[in-house]
């Protein structure tokens, strides 16, 4: 951080915000902080600002739109950014001053935000926590009450809000397919010993819950404003590969009249609730993903079918993703008064290209899981 580039930033270095990840994670993109208002709740997110770090038309910057994405595989990571940039200089690790870009939620008891600030700041994690570490203090762990004390109370809001949060985005209808991930026991030589099932606590869905927020309040910012954005699109499902999800669900004796026809979410999310208990649910499941459309990037706000919002992009992780970089540039310029870096068919470039390395990342993660199996 050079003191020359802070003037102009909102200081919130004397907040609370620390970062939870997992054990073995080294580039922290976001740190999350709590206050309790009389009303509700201020709810900050705060994301590395990579874009003061990575200007437009550099040499990092041509590379990192190359590459798309960092590709995590099981024994090593691909980063998009060079390791002193995505494990060092931009990465919030605990008791350093960093740049962020960050999104101030001002929700209800509701679980509803009824303001928002998006503003350029810099920030200091005050504590680097652990997924594992989080689960065992919701699961009443009086030793990590103990080594989590300056932050346990924040932690315990943080959990009542996620849920309100998640409360409300179920009633909106967002289908949350429950798909068992494999995980790797890997022995000192990186060799599979073992294949589990790769597990989601209560502190990864609070993060998540957290994040899906921040990245809507920006989505709609954007959208008001008229900002050129790569949002995080998700159109409706494919009718042909719906009708035949349909058709299955008949054959098997579940009343599939709701989806037929122009399916709203909540409709696919009520099946899955309806036959969450029977033997055919993994089936179930896999059909109804697969009837789904891919979710991509775009330059227009077209919504996220399967979030059921209107509004939505990728802001989160820009030392791992080359959208959220795109998205971090835009909000800096419309902040600074500055015109937008990326524009019209350079943009929509940059959303095809974004998807397309998206797709090549998911394909090598799935090969590298076949080869482990």
């Amino acid at each position: 951080v050079d003191p020359k580039d802070i003037p102009g930033r909102v200081d919130l270095r004397e907040t609370l915000p620390f970062t939870i990840d997992g054990a073995t994670a080294k580039d922290f993109d976001d740190a999350v902080s709590l206050e309790k208002t009389e009303s509700g709740w201020t709810l900050g997110v705060h994301i590395a600002d990579v874009s003061h770090y990575v200007t437009p038309g550099s040499a990092l910057d041509r590379e990192a739109y190359k590459r798309g994405t960092s590709v995590y595989l099981l024994d090593r990571v691909l980063p998009m950014l060079p390791e002193q940039l995505c494990n060092g200089v931009c990465s919030l690790r605990p008791n350093e001053d960093k740049f962020t870009m960050t999104a101030l939620m001002e929700i209800d008891d509701a679980g509803r935000v009824v303001d928002e600030r998006i503003a350029r700041t810099i920030t200091c994690s005050k504590a680097r926590l652990v997924y594992d570490d989080v689960n065992a203090l919701f699961n009443g762990s009086e030793q990590q009450a103990d080594a989590m004390a300056a932050v346990a109370d924040t932690l315990h809001q943080m959990r009542v809000l996620a849920g309100k949060l998640r409360a409300r985005r179920q009633a909106q209808g967002c289908i949350d397919f429950e798909i068992e991930e494999p995980g790797f026991v890997l022995d000192e030589n990186g060799e599979p010993v073992e294949i589990i099932t790769r597990e989601r606590g209560e502190a990864e869905m609070m993060i998540e819950d957290f994040m899906l927020a921040a990245n809507e309040c920006v989505a709609r910012f954007a959208r008001e404003n008229r900002l050129p954005l790569l949002y995080r699109v998700h159109e409706k499902p494919d009718a042909e590969k719906l009708a035949m999800f349909a058709d299955f669900l008949d054959g098997i004796g579940v009343n599939a009249k709701g989806i037929r026809h122009n399916a709203a979410p909540g409709d696919i999310r009520a099946i899955l609730e309806k036959t969450k208990e029977r033997p055919e649910y993994s089936v179930i499941t896999a059909l109804a993903l697969r009837s789904m459309q891919k979710a991509r990037y775009d330059v227009a706000p077209l919504g996220h079918y399967g979030l059921a919002m209107a509004d939505y992009c990728h802001f989160t992780s820009p030392i791992r993703r080359y959208p959220d970089l795109v998205v971090s540039r835009a909000l800096t310029a419309k902040l600074t008064g500055q015109p937008a870096p990326l524009t019209g068919e350079a943009l929509a470039d940059a959303a095809v290209r974004s998807s397309e390395r998206e797709r090549a990342a998911i394909d090598a993660e799935r090969a590298a899981d076949k080869l482990m199996m």
